[in-house]
């Protein structure tokens, strides 16, 4: 039977890890942050101290088996999709690895429960900038400038949809040059895909109403261009 200072340490040791993982996730601005993954680690924690010391008999791997399946739903929660675009994956997963380590520490495997989370901890922290860095350069900046009206955004975006353009990132300027329209431009951050005719894409998007130029990676496409 375990002692009342295991038990406490292990409890206290994964709300500390799991608080580590979710100060990042807050920082970060995400669905699930540090009350969060310290629910989920400490509760994942006591499953594991519940089914090793609870019962006098069965599998113990049983009831934290179920801790891997069930912990799906509270990262689904965290998932969101807007149009192309896919939020809320890493937090998902970093719930799941919580989970994992609070089992790890319920145990009494604590090197291989620390070692995770620093392990997750770089991830998250250090590998996050060089994958912004790597999605940036992959990125190519479009630039429509138009008259606005309702629908405009939604038409440019069911176009680009269209070829499989996914925007990662828009910004609305308005332009006050002229007094008669009240003109906008849209900055789009998109991700094409290979081997795409940017030429029809251009055609298309003049064709929408009330366009007036288009600008991709700071060259501006005239109409004859693209004639």
């Amino acid at each position: 039977m375990i002692s009342n200072i295991e038990l406490l340490i292990r409890l206290i040791l994964s709300a500390l890890v799991g608080g580590s993982i979710g100060i990042e996730r807050e920082v970060s601005n995400r669905p699930a942050g540090l009350r969060t993954h310290i629910l989920v680690s400490v509760g994942s924690t006591l499953i594991m101290l519940v089914s090793i010391y609870g019962f006098s008999e069965g599998d113990p791997a049983r009831l934290a088996a179920q801790v891997v399946s069930g912990i799906g739903f509270l990262g689904a929660g965290t998932i969101m999709r807007t149009g192309n675009d896919i939020r809320g994956l890493t937090t998902a997963a970093s719930l799941w690895v919580c989970a994992g380590i609070g089992l790890a520490i319920g145990a009494g495997f604590y090197l291989g429960g620390v070692i995770t989370a620093v392990i997750v901890l770089i991830s998250l922290i250090l590998l996050s900038s060089v994958e912004k860095k790597v999605a940036k350069n992959t990125l190519k900046k479009i630039i429509i400038q138009a008259v606005e009206r309702p629908g405009l955004i939604g038409d440019i975006g069911t176009l680009l949809g269209s070829y499989h353009i996914s925007i990662k990132e828009i910004t609305v300027k308005e332009d006050n040059s002229d007094d008669n329209n009240h003109l906008i431009s849209l900055d789009l951050s998109v991700k094409v895909p290979n081997n795409l005719r940017l030429l029809g894409v251009f055609r298309d998007i003049y064709d929408i109403n009330e366009v007036t130029n288009v600008i991709y990676c700071g060259k501006m496409i005239s109409r004859k261009d693209i004639l």
